[in-house]
């Protein structure tokens, strides 16, 4: 079961390496210009055993839906739209998606650390490291 701290509205306070990430992924320098100045958000849902990821942004929005343990097939549509093979785990307090496909070594860890919520998206070696503050008036 996830921690109830994950749930919740959450802005980006810091993106490390975003771009050797999204470079990583094949995603054109256009296109990484465009999403390196975006302020991105998460929304966490849980209803019963499935998981709701949203990241949202002004340029485009990105949701996932999954239940722990279950591979799923994800179509990554607006991020490098690519087919991939997901399957998300508990590793102790960190949720982590593996995502088989083109791309090697591709996928995220989810983290509570304090009252902030941190991401790791990795690929083919790259690592970009963000930091999530929950929305106030939540």
């Amino acid at each position: 079961k996830m921690p109830d701290s994950f749930c919740g509205s959450w802005e980006i306070i810091s993106n490390v390496n975003f771009e050797g990430y999204m470079n990583a992924l094949g995603i054109n320098l256009y296109l990484r210009k465009i999403a390196l100045r975006l302020k991105l958000k998460k929304v966490i849902e849980q209803q019963e055993d499935r998981y709701i990821i949203k990241t949202c942004s002004t340029f485009r929005n990105y949701a996932t839906t999954f239940r722990v343990g279950q591979e799923f097939q994800e179509f990554t549509e607006g991020l490098d739209n690519r087919h991939v093979k997901s399957m998300v785990t508990w590793h102790g307090k960190k949720m982590v998606c593996e995502q088989v496909g083109e791309k090697k070594c591709r996928g995220w860890t989810h983290w509570m650390e304090e009252d902030k919520l941190h991401l790791e998206l990795f690929c083919e070696g790259e690592v970009c490291k963000q930091v999530f503050k929950k929305k106030v008036n939540e």
